[in-house]
C-alpha cells in the first residue's frame, strides 16, 4: 500500500500552517534531533490547505519521504533520538503508523478522550506546563491502539486521508486511525517516560467537533 518509489532514507515533517511563528519554534526543535546516519529530512509546510485531510494529502503526494510525521503546528519534539526511535518502531512491518497519545479501545460514542488513553506528552496550556503519563507499561513497550491522537501521527505507508469526508479540522486523525486498521496495518503508540513531545495546546475550539464526531461515527459504523 505503500509508495512505489519512496525513498527510504528520507524522512518528512509535514505541518498545515496558519502561525509562522509557531512553525519556526517546531521546525527549531526539529533541527536539533539526531539524524542517523543515511537518513535526510525535509519540511513540507502547507499555508493554504483547506482542511487537515486535504492540507496532508497535498503534502503527501509532494514528496517521496517513506517516513512521514504529520504534527500541528503548536508541537515541539524534545526527545533528541526521536528519529532513530520512530525507525526502530517501524521495523516491525505490520506497524504502520505510530501516535505519541492513543486508546487501545475508542469508546462507542467516538470520544477519545473519554476511554482509557497509553502514552504520553507535556501539554502547555496558557500559564502552565504539565506532564502526563497515562499508563503504568515498562520501557521498551509498544502499545497497539484503536486510534491515535492527532498532534504527531508518523508513517511508513501511505494512505489517503478521507477529505472526501472530513473537510474540518477535527477527527481525521481517528479516521485515519481507523483507514490503516482497515488496510491491515497495525496503529501504535511507544511507552514515552519522559515524553517525546510538548504540545502547547492553548485553548481548544469544538465548535464543529460534535458535529463531525457523527459524521465519524457514520462513516465507520460497521467497524
Amino acid at each position: 500500500m505503500g509508495r512505489y518509489m519512496s525513498n527510504e532514507h528520507k524522512m518528512a515533517f509535514i505541518m498545515c500552517v496558519n502561525d509562522p511563528q509557531a512553525e519556526a519554534e517546531a521546525k527549531y526543535y526539529i533541527s536539533r534531533l539526531m539524524i542517523p546516519d543515511g537518513m535526510i529530512v525535509e519540511f513540507q509546510s502547507i499555508y493554504d490547505a483547506k482542511s487537515m485531510t486535504e492540507g496532508y494529502n497535498r503534502a503527501m503526494k509532494n514528496t517521496d519521504a517513506k517516513y512521514k510525521v504529520y504534527m500541528h503546528q503548536d508541537v515541539m519534539i524534545i526527545n533528541e533520538n526521536f528519529i532513530s526511535d520512530i525507525l526502530c518502531i517501524f521495523k516491525d512491518a505490520r506497524i504502520g503508523m505510530v501516535g505519541m497519545v492513543g486508546t487501545p479501545k475508542l469508546p462507542e460514542n467516538g470520544i477519545m478522550w473519554l476511554g482509557d488513553r497509553v502514552g504520553g506528552l507535556y501539554t502547555h496550556n496558557y500559564s502552565y506546563t504539565r506532564k502526563v503519563i497515562m499508563d503504568n507499561a515498562s520501557e521498551g513497550m509498544i502499545f497497539s491502539a484503536e486510534a491515535i491522537d492527532g498532534f504527531l501521527m508518523a508513517t511508513q505507508y501511505d494512505i489517503p486521508w478521507r477529505e472526501d469526508v472530513f473537510t474540518g479540522w477535527d477527527y481525521y486523525d481517528v479516521s485515519q486511525s481507523f483507514e490503516f486498521r482497515k488496510a491491515g496495518y497495525m496503529v501504535a503508540v511507544p511507552y514515552c517516560d519522559p515524553p517525546w513531545c510538548m504540545h502547547d495546546d492553548g485553548g481548544q475550539n469544538l465548535e464543529n467537533y460534535f458535529m463531525t464526531r457523527k459524521t465519524f461515527l457514520r462513516e465507520y459504523r460497521n467497524i
